[in-house]
Protein backbone atom coordinates (compact mmCIF):
# COMPACT_ATOMS: atom_id res chain seq x y z
CA UNK A 1 0.00 0.00 0.00
CA UNK A 2 1.45 3.76 -1.04
CA UNK A 3 1.77 6.37 1.89
CA UNK A 4 -0.95 8.23 0.02
CA UNK A 5 -3.54 5.40 0.26
CA UNK A 6 -2.10 4.68 3.95
CA UNK A 7 -3.12 8.11 4.91
CA UNK A 8 -6.73 8.77 3.63
CA UNK A 9 -8.15 11.60 5.17
CA UNK A 10 -10.72 10.85 8.28
CA UNK A 11 -13.36 12.43 9.34
CA UNK A 12 -12.50 14.41 12.04
CA UNK A 13 -14.54 16.63 14.88
CA UNK A 14 -16.13 20.38 14.00
CA UNK A 15 -13.08 21.30 16.52
CA UNK A 16 -10.40 19.44 15.40
CA UNK A 17 -8.43 19.91 11.74
CA UNK A 18 -5.62 18.61 10.26
CA UNK A 19 -2.25 19.36 10.22
CA UNK A 20 -0.19 17.35 8.22
CA UNK A 21 -0.89 13.59 9.46
CA UNK A 22 -1.55 15.33 13.08
CA UNK A 23 -4.93 16.08 14.22
CA UNK A 24 -5.03 19.82 16.39
CA UNK A 25 -7.37 22.11 17.69
CA UNK A 26 -9.28 24.09 14.78
CA UNK A 27 -7.89 27.25 17.29
CA UNK A 28 -4.08 25.90 17.23
CA UNK A 29 -3.57 25.37 13.61
CA UNK A 30 -3.25 28.81 12.10
CA UNK A 31 -0.70 29.66 13.93
CA UNK A 32 0.80 26.80 13.15
CA UNK A 33 0.84 27.12 9.93
CA UNK A 34 2.09 30.77 10.52
CA UNK A 35 5.33 29.61 11.98
CA UNK A 36 5.65 27.16 8.92
CA UNK A 37 5.66 30.24 5.96
CA UNK A 38 7.88 32.49 8.97
CA UNK A 39 10.17 29.69 8.12
CA UNK A 40 10.33 29.56 4.49
CA UNK A 41 9.21 32.72 3.55
CA UNK A 42 12.52 33.58 2.39
CA UNK A 43 12.81 30.70 0.17
CA UNK A 44 9.03 29.81 -0.61
CA UNK A 45 9.70 30.06 -4.52
CA UNK A 46 12.86 27.45 -4.01
CA UNK A 47 10.79 25.42 -1.68
CA UNK A 48 8.17 24.96 -4.70
CA UNK A 49 11.02 23.98 -7.04
CA UNK A 50 12.16 21.60 -4.46
CA UNK A 51 8.62 19.92 -3.89
CA UNK A 52 7.40 20.31 -7.97
CA UNK A 53 10.80 20.02 -9.36
CA UNK A 54 10.69 23.43 -11.11
CA UNK A 55 6.76 22.18 -12.57
CA UNK A 56 5.02 24.59 -9.99
CA UNK A 57 6.39 27.70 -12.58
CA UNK A 58 4.72 25.75 -15.50
CA UNK A 59 1.47 25.09 -13.61
CA UNK A 60 1.23 28.52 -12.88
CA UNK A 61 1.48 29.65 -16.53
CA UNK A 62 -0.97 26.85 -16.91
CA UNK A 63 -3.71 28.78 -14.65
CA UNK A 64 -2.70 31.71 -15.85
CA UNK A 65 -3.50 31.00 -19.57
CA UNK A 66 -6.86 29.20 -17.83
CA UNK A 67 -7.96 31.97 -16.59
CA UNK A 68 -7.20 34.12 -19.42
CA UNK A 69 -6.90 37.90 -18.14
CA UNK A 70 -8.34 40.04 -21.16
CA UNK A 71 -5.05 41.58 -23.06
CA UNK A 72 -6.64 44.67 -24.15
CA UNK A 73 -9.13 46.42 -21.68
CA UNK A 74 -12.54 48.24 -22.10
CA UNK A 75 -12.76 48.31 -18.53
CA UNK A 76 -10.76 47.75 -15.18
CA UNK A 77 -9.95 43.81 -14.34
CA UNK A 78 -9.32 43.36 -10.84
CA UNK A 79 -7.86 40.03 -9.53
CA UNK A 80 -7.70 39.41 -6.07
CA UNK A 81 -4.95 36.60 -5.38
CA UNK A 82 -5.18 34.88 -1.38
CA UNK A 83 -2.80 33.56 0.02
CA UNK A 84 -0.11 34.98 -2.73
CA UNK A 85 2.19 36.52 -0.25
CA UNK A 86 5.75 36.41 -2.80
CA UNK A 87 3.25 38.05 -5.76
CA UNK A 88 4.31 34.53 -8.06
CA UNK A 89 0.76 34.44 -9.42
CA UNK A 90 0.27 38.03 -9.69
CA UNK A 91 3.57 38.80 -12.05
CA UNK A 92 2.28 36.54 -14.25
CA UNK A 93 -1.31 37.66 -14.47
CA UNK A 94 -0.16 41.98 -14.99
CA UNK A 95 2.48 40.69 -17.57
CA UNK A 96 -0.16 38.62 -19.81
CA UNK A 97 -2.65 41.64 -19.25
CA UNK A 98 -1.63 44.82 -19.16
CA UNK A 99 -4.51 46.98 -17.54
CA UNK A 100 -4.91 44.41 -14.69
CA UNK A 101 -4.62 45.14 -11.34
CA UNK A 102 -3.85 42.53 -8.62
CA UNK A 103 -4.43 42.69 -4.78
CA UNK A 104 -2.18 39.76 -3.15
CA UNK A 105 -4.17 39.27 0.46
CA UNK A 106 -1.82 36.90 2.87
CA UNK A 107 -2.22 36.21 6.46
CA UNK A 108 1.72 35.92 7.16
CA UNK A 109 3.60 39.28 7.60
CA UNK A 110 6.95 37.41 6.36
CA UNK A 111 5.44 36.16 3.19
CA UNK A 112 3.87 40.32 2.38
CA UNK A 113 7.10 41.17 3.13
CA UNK A 114 9.13 39.38 0.39
CA UNK A 115 6.34 40.13 -2.20
CA UNK A 116 6.74 43.62 -1.76
CA UNK A 117 10.17 44.20 -2.22
CA UNK A 118 9.81 41.39 -5.63
CA UNK A 119 7.19 44.08 -6.72
CA UNK A 120 9.29 47.09 -6.05
CA UNK A 121 12.26 45.50 -7.88
CA UNK A 122 9.74 44.99 -10.89
CA UNK A 123 8.77 48.42 -10.85
CA UNK A 124 4.81 46.84 -9.90
CA UNK A 125 4.16 48.37 -7.14
CA UNK A 126 1.40 50.61 -8.61
CA UNK A 127 -0.17 47.55 -10.21
CA UNK A 128 0.55 44.64 -7.61
CA UNK A 129 -0.79 45.54 -4.19
CA UNK A 130 -0.49 43.27 -0.89
CA UNK A 131 -2.46 43.31 1.80
CA UNK A 132 -3.19 41.62 5.07
CA UNK A 133 -5.88 38.96 4.61
CA UNK A 134 -6.90 35.93 6.17
CA UNK A 135 -8.57 33.87 3.44
CA UNK A 136 -11.35 32.68 6.04
CA UNK A 137 -12.61 36.34 6.44
CA UNK A 138 -11.91 38.84 3.35
CA UNK A 139 -11.34 42.35 4.20
CA UNK A 140 -13.20 43.31 1.22
CA UNK A 141 -16.63 44.25 0.34
CA UNK A 142 -18.84 42.13 -1.62
CA UNK A 143 -19.13 41.67 -5.75
CA UNK A 144 -15.51 43.36 -5.86
CA UNK A 145 -13.35 41.66 -8.03
CA UNK A 146 -13.16 39.95 -11.71
CA UNK A 147 -11.64 37.19 -10.85
CA UNK A 148 -10.35 35.41 -7.23
CA UNK A 149 -7.35 32.78 -7.68
CA UNK A 150 -4.90 30.59 -4.93
CA UNK A 151 -1.84 28.64 -5.65
CA UNK A 152 -0.68 26.33 -3.10
CA UNK A 153 -2.45 28.08 -0.42
CA UNK A 154 -5.93 26.84 0.20
CA UNK A 155 -4.32 23.40 1.91
CA UNK A 156 -2.92 25.40 4.42
CA UNK A 157 -6.42 27.04 5.61
CA UNK A 158 -7.79 25.61 9.08
CA UNK A 159 -11.58 25.80 7.49
CA UNK A 160 -11.78 25.35 3.64
CA UNK A 161 -15.25 25.83 3.75
CA UNK A 162 -15.00 29.36 4.59
CA UNK A 163 -12.26 30.72 2.51
CA UNK A 164 -14.35 29.22 -0.67
CA UNK A 165 -17.61 30.92 0.76
CA UNK A 166 -15.48 34.31 0.97
CA UNK A 167 -13.68 33.90 -2.66
CA UNK A 168 -17.88 33.36 -3.84
CA UNK A 169 -18.69 36.43 -1.69
CA UNK A 170 -15.85 39.20 -3.14
CA UNK A 171 -15.98 37.46 -6.30
CA UNK A 172 -18.43 39.85 -8.99
CA UNK A 173 -21.44 38.40 -10.66
CA UNK A 174 -19.84 36.44 -14.08
CA UNK A 175 -16.84 36.24 -11.82
CA UNK A 176 -14.28 32.86 -12.15
CA UNK A 177 -12.48 30.91 -9.22
CA UNK A 178 -9.54 29.23 -10.10
CA UNK A 179 -7.55 27.49 -7.42
CA UNK A 180 -3.83 25.54 -8.19
CA UNK A 181 -3.06 22.78 -5.85
CA UNK A 182 -1.09 19.74 -5.21
CA UNK A 183 -3.72 16.82 -5.77
CA UNK A 184 -3.97 12.84 -6.16
CA UNK A 185 -1.60 11.14 -8.85
CA UNK A 186 -3.93 9.05 -11.11
CA UNK A 187 -1.03 7.57 -13.04
CA UNK A 188 -0.07 3.97 -11.87
CA UNK A 189 3.15 3.31 -10.92
CA UNK A 190 4.23 7.54 -10.65
CA UNK A 191 2.28 7.75 -7.31
CA UNK A 192 4.80 5.20 -5.85
CA UNK A 193 7.42 7.11 -7.27
CA UNK A 194 5.64 10.48 -5.98
CA UNK A 195 5.71 9.01 -2.44
CA UNK A 196 9.19 8.16 -2.03
CA UNK A 197 10.45 11.16 -3.55
CA UNK A 198 7.97 13.34 -1.32
CA UNK A 199 8.47 11.36 2.47
CA UNK A 200 11.96 10.85 1.43
CA UNK A 201 13.96 13.27 -0.65
CA UNK A 202 11.71 16.58 0.39
CA UNK A 203 12.15 16.47 3.90
CA UNK A 204 15.99 16.04 3.32
CA UNK A 205 16.43 18.58 0.86
CA UNK A 206 14.70 21.08 3.44
CA UNK A 207 16.82 20.51 5.68
CA UNK A 208 20.03 20.72 3.15
CA UNK A 209 18.72 23.76 1.49
CA UNK A 210 17.33 25.85 4.20
CA UNK A 211 17.80 23.71 7.51
CA UNK A 212 14.36 23.18 7.93
CA UNK A 213 13.60 19.68 7.60
CA UNK A 214 9.92 19.65 9.52
CA UNK A 215 8.43 22.62 8.11
CA UNK A 216 8.80 20.77 4.54
CA UNK A 217 7.60 17.08 6.38
CA UNK A 218 4.48 19.42 7.05
CA UNK A 219 3.74 20.40 3.83
CA UNK A 220 4.24 16.99 2.50
CA UNK A 221 1.87 15.76 4.68
CA UNK A 222 -0.47 18.26 3.91
CA UNK A 223 -0.85 17.60 0.38
CA UNK A 224 -1.64 13.80 1.38
CA UNK A 225 -4.36 14.98 3.67
CA UNK A 226 -5.86 17.56 0.77
CA UNK A 227 -8.82 16.11 -0.61
CA UNK A 228 -8.90 14.66 -4.23
CA UNK A 229 -10.04 16.13 -7.24
CA UNK A 230 -13.60 14.86 -6.97
CA UNK A 231 -14.08 15.84 -3.35
CA UNK A 232 -12.60 19.28 -4.02
CA UNK A 233 -14.55 19.73 -6.70
CA UNK A 234 -17.75 18.92 -4.63
CA UNK A 235 -16.63 21.73 -2.03
CA UNK A 236 -16.65 23.91 -4.75
CA UNK A 237 -20.03 23.56 -6.06
CA UNK A 238 -21.27 23.00 -2.41
CA UNK A 239 -19.82 26.66 -1.63
CA UNK A 240 -21.92 27.69 -4.40
CA UNK A 241 -20.18 28.15 -7.55
CA UNK A 242 -21.46 27.15 -11.24
CA UNK A 243 -19.82 25.18 -14.33
CA UNK A 244 -17.18 23.78 -11.50
CA UNK A 245 -14.23 21.61 -13.10
CA UNK A 246 -11.01 20.43 -13.12
CA UNK A 247 -7.50 19.71 -15.09
CA UNK A 248 -5.01 17.39 -13.74
CA UNK A 249 -1.00 18.47 -14.59
CA UNK A 250 1.47 15.70 -14.39
CA UNK A 251 -0.50 13.07 -13.50
CA UNK A 252 -2.50 14.60 -10.92
CA UNK A 253 0.54 15.67 -9.13
CA UNK A 254 -1.35 19.20 -8.99
CA UNK A 255 -4.68 20.10 -10.08
CA UNK A 256 -6.72 23.63 -11.33
CA UNK A 257 -9.92 23.55 -9.89
CA UNK A 258 -12.22 26.69 -12.15
CA UNK A 259 -15.60 27.94 -10.78
CA UNK A 260 -17.98 30.49 -11.56
CA UNK A 261 -20.40 33.08 -9.75
CA UNK A 262 -23.18 33.10 -11.93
Amino acid sequence: MSASAAQTPRPEREDRVSFGFRTVELGEKQAMVDRVFDQVARRYDLMNDIMSGGLHRVWKDAMVSWLAPPRRLKRRYSVLDVAGGTGDVAFRIVKRSSGATVVVADINAEMLKVGRGRAAARALADRVVFADGNAEQLPFPENQFDAVTIAFGIRNVPRIERALGEALRVLRPGGRFLCLEFSTVDVAGLDRLYDLFSFNVIPALGEVVAGDRDSYAYLVESIRRFPNQARFAAMIAEAGFARVDYRNLTGGIAALHSGWKL
